[in-house]
C-alpha cells in the first residue's frame, strides 16, 4: 500500500485496490501496518477532511489532530493520489 507520510506511530496511505470506477480521494489511518478495514478519511476539494469511519478505533482526541495535519498536507495527498491512481475526484 502507498504510504503516503507517517505521523508518530499512525501511518497515513492509500489502499490500491479503490474500486472501479475509482473512489474519490481519501486516505486510510492505522496504527503499524496497513489493513484493509482501517479509520478512513475523505479530502475535500477545499482541502479539508470529512471522517468517513474509525474502524481503527483512534481514540477522538488524537483522530482530531491526525485529521488537522492531514488536511494541512492535503496539498501533497492530493498530488500524490493524481500520480499513483491517475485521476481525482472529490467527496464533496
Amino acid at each position: 500500500m502507498p504510504q503516503i507520510f507517517k505521523i508518530g506511530q499512525y501511518l497515513v496511505y492509500f489502499w490500491a485496490n479503490e474500486n472501479n470506477p475509482l473512489e474519490p480521494i481519501h486516505v486510510h489511518i492505522a496504527m503499524g501496518t496497513p489493513v484493509a478495514n482501517a479509520t478512513k478519511v475523505w479530502i475535500t476539494q477545499a482541502g479539508g477532511c470529512v471522517l468517513c469511519n474509525n474502524n481503527s478505533q483512534i481514540p477522538s482526541h488524537i483522530l482530531r489532530n491526525l485529521m488537522e495535519i492531514i488536511a494541512a498536507r492535503s496539498t501533497e495527498v492530493i498530488d500524490k493520489w493524481e500520480q499513483f491512481f491517475g485521476e481525482a475526484t472529490f467527496y464533496c
